[in-house]
């Protein structure tokens, strides 16, 4: 593992002890196993994602012990829940990484990630203009993604031919 990667999960578990230590709430090794475990993800996952990944490693977790530590995670800026359209939560971790903003795939439901500082600058403007102290900020752009392999798009497609809808009009074809 890179030494800047583990010295952000050494910084990210030393805020939750102290957050732990704050609220009176118990510092178990599942906490600290759990936050490791997003930690060491480059992606953003659901709890099931989660749960099914820390029991593939032998880790000895309950679904609810992910679903409360995650809570505890959000509670102290270690981990951003995402509501991304659908009626599944997201999360990524967010300590000591830059901040972005997401694209949305409608067809296969990607989510991907972009930065770009005029977000920022605008965000100061218009905190600026409006007196009003902005403190964070979610942009979230929905669309078709125009990947040549988008998997669930033509999964989506063959759902569609199936139930007698066509998933795209018909080509005609013409003779010269």
């Amino acid at each position: 593992m890179s030494a800047p990667k583990q010295a952000n999960i050494d910084s990210a578990k030393t805020i939750l002890r102290a957050y732990l230590e704050n609220k009176g709430l118990r510092k178990t090794p599942e906490r600290f196993a759990i936050l490791e475990e997003i930690y060491n993800r480059a992606d953003h996952f659901d709890v099931d994602e989660l749960y099914i990944s820390m029991k593939n490693k032998n880790y000895r977790v309950s679904r609810a012990t992910v679903y409360n530590t995650l809570d505890v995670l959000v509670d102290c800026n270690l981990v951003t829940k995402h509501q991304f359209g659908r009626n599944l939560a997201q999360y990524e971790k967010s300590y000591g990484y830059r901040q972005h903003d997401h694209l949305i795939c409608t067809d296969c439901h990607k989510v991907m990630e972009f930065c770009d500082p005029r977000v920022q600058n605008i965000q100061n403007m218009v905190g600026d203009m409006l007196k009003f102290n902005v403190m964070h900020h979610s942009l979230i752009f929905y669309g078709s993604c125009q990947r040549d392999p988008c998997d669930n798009r033509r999964e989506n497609e063959v759902e569609k031919d199936l139930q007698g809808v066509p998933a795209r009009p018909a080509e005609v074809q013409t003779t010269t």
